[in-house]
């Protein structure tokens, strides 16, 4: 049964200069989300807007925006085939635990200087 969906958009051009700036990124993202997002190389920052969108569509999924959320704690990392899979540590796995949420899902895109993303959590 789902709990809740969330949805964020995030206009890619915001995060060029976050790039750049490892002290902005450390406090937004996880250290193995900026390593695999800066390991690929060209495109950092359509990565880093996706990310940042999918963080903001959990909290919208939770039903309680990112209130008490640590976003280092809330990141995405890709599986060996590509697959997006969003990572819950901290507070804010042991929040999703307490809730007795099941199973989460994540969908991403990015194209035309905007990126997306699309969560669902299920009991």
């Amino acid at each position: 049964m789902i709990y809740g969906t969330g949805v964020d958009i995030a206009e890619v051009s915001r995060f060029r200069t976050w790039v750049d700036n490892p002290g902005l990124m450390e406090r937004f993202f996880n250290p193995g989300e900026i390593r695999e997002v800066l390991a690929r190389g060209q495109g950092a920052e359509a990565r880093l807007a996706v990310r940042f969108a999918a963080k903001e569509a959990y909290g919208k999924a939770l039903g309680t925006g990112l209130r008490g959320i640590s976003l280092v704690d809330v990141w995405v990392r890709n599986d060996a085939s590509g697959r997006p899979e969003l990572v819950l540590e901290g507070r804010v796995r042991q929040q999703y635990e307490s809730l007795g949420l099941k199973a989460r899902h994540v969908s991403l895109s990015h194209d035309g200087g905007m990126a997306i993303a699309f969560v669902v959590l299920e009991w």
